[in-house]
Parts: C-alpha cells; structure tokens; sequence
C-alpha cells in the first residue's frame, strides 16, 4: 500500500509537470497504452478467454467511466494544487454508499449514509462556495469530483461483474477499450513528444499500472480496514512534493476539508469491513447448524 502510494505521488508529479505541454487526454492515452502492453502477454497467451464475457454492455460502460474519469482526473492534477487535487479524488469512497443502495441493491445504514453527509461537508469546507481564495469552486475541483463519481460507477461495476467475471478479464477489457476510447481526445490533442518527453509519458502510464497492481495486491492480502488508512499516506506524499517542487502551500481551508473528508471514508471502509465479518460469520454459523 506505501508502494501503490508512492508510485501514484510519482504518477501525478509527472502529469502536474507535463501538463502544460501535453493535455490531460494526450496523458490520458499514454497512461492506457502502457497498460495495455503490460497485459499484452496474457491477451496473446489466452486470445478469446481473455475476452471472455456474458455481459459486454456493463464493460463498455465501464470502460467509459473509467475513462472519462481519468481525462478528468488528470486536468484537475494539471491544474490544481497536488495536495487539494488528491484530497477531493478520495471522495469516491463517498459516492459508493448511494451507488451501492441504487446499483448493487446494498442495505446502506443510517451509520454510512451519515458518514457521507459529513464527508462532502468537508468538500465544502475545502471548495468555500461564496468565499474568496485561490481554492474555490472552479471547473478543475467540478472536473475532480465529476471524476471521483465515475471512477465509484467502475469500481460499483467491478463489483457486480466479479461474481462471475475473473480479475484478469475485468482487467483486460478495461485496458483495451480504455486505449480504443482515448485515441479520439488524443488525435484532436496530438502532438509528437520529445524524446525525454516520451520516456516520461511511458513511465507515467508504467507508474499508473504499478499504482493500481500494488493496491489490489495491498488489499488482497491485508485487511480492508487497516489497510485503507495506509492508502492515504499519498496526501503526505504529495504535500512534500507540492511543497518543494512547485512550491505549493495547503492552506486551512484544505487542511480542515480534507481532515474531514478522510475521517469519513475510514470510517465508512471500517464499517463495511464489519459489516463483512459480520455477513461471514454469520454463513458460517447457518453451514454449520445445517
């Protein structure tokens, strides 16, 4: 989870400091390139198992969120301070609770639904509607949450296909469709890059691959609950960086919103993982009693 942490600070540095040459599509193309050729080797090894699916239309409209989601993402690094940027991308923990009551048919309580309020009080705290600062609503903070609440659709979407849909497939739909559906923004953007240019897109796309494989990973073998607040190390992360690279300083406002904003999501993470155990324990006791 450090690893996924500081491979993504890395990953939004270089989008923050390529920005003003190449556009967040441009970036956002490169950044699915790389993984596509990364699962390249398993898509040659297993052909049409790779592509195997009962429910193509649910992956296409996934795919379109995530990538959508990643343009936008990407112009709020641009243009955003990395700490505020990154603040507001953890917010789509809190568009999961409504997702999950409408789309997957979850029982949401009062205790999560709560936790959600508090949470985009935070945001509020942070984006000052009718406050005057340099961190007030403008279109990369809309661009940012518009991107968190689709990138809560894929992750929704990852969860109803998981049951009867294997990682890799998931992982390999995702990365094909996501290149086919950047090449547009990317012909209206393009440009030729330098040749250090080059190397530094390729390796944001690779350190966007390693982010997302060291997560799942993190996740996989620890438990949800204490693994999430190891995920937010990366608001440390890109201060430091901000700070002394592009000599960004948080102020109260940020501070204060996003204080909020990460209580909340943990809170929310904590209360899923017991209600988890919960569920668990109790299938093991209705097996056990048959």
């Amino acid at each position: 989870m450090v690893a996924s942490a500081l491979a993504f600070t890395a990953m939004t540095t270089l989008i923050k400091f390529l920005g003003d040459d190449y556009s967040a599509s441009l970036q956002t193309f490169y950044r699915q390139l790389a993984g596509f050729i990364v699962l390249l080797p398993i898509i040659i090894r297993r052909r049409g198992a790779a592509f195997a699916t009962t429910r193509p239309g649910i992956l296409i409209f996934r795919s379109a969120a995530g990538t959508l989601g990643m343009i936008l993402s990407f112009y709020a690094f641009q243009k955003m301070p990395l700490a505020d940027a990154n603040a507001l991308s953890f917010t789509r923990t809190l568009w999961l609770v409504p997702l999950a009551a409408l789309v997957v048919r979850e029982t949401v309580g009062p205790l999560r639904i709560g936790a959600a309020v508090v949470g985009f009080v935070g945001v509020l705290i942070m984006l000052r509607p009718g406050v005057g600062g340099e961190f007030a609503i403008g279109w990369p903070a809309l661009a940012m949450l518009a991107s968190s609440f689709l990138f809560a659709l894929t992750i929704t979407g990852m969860k109803v296909m998981t049951k009867d849909h294997s990682p890799t497939v998931l992982l390999v739909w995702a990365a094909t469709l996501g290149l086919v559906m950047a090449l547009p923004g990317a012909f209206l953007a393009w440009r030729w890059p330098e040749p250090i240019d080059l190397v530094l897109l390729g390796a944001m796309g690779v350190l966007g691959t390693v982010t997302q494989g060291c997560y799942i990973k993190g996740m996989a073998i620890g438990d949800a609950a204490a693994m999430a607040p190891i995920d937010y190390t990366r608001l440390v992360f890109t201060v430091i960086v901000g700070l002394t690279l592009f000599h960004e300083i948080p102020n109260g406002w940020t501070v204060a919103g996003a204080g909020v904003v990460v209580g909340s999501t943990l809170f929310i993470t904590w209360r899923e993982a017991q209600l988890a155990k919960a569920a668990k324990t109790a299938t093991v006791g209705d097996e056990a009693a048959g």
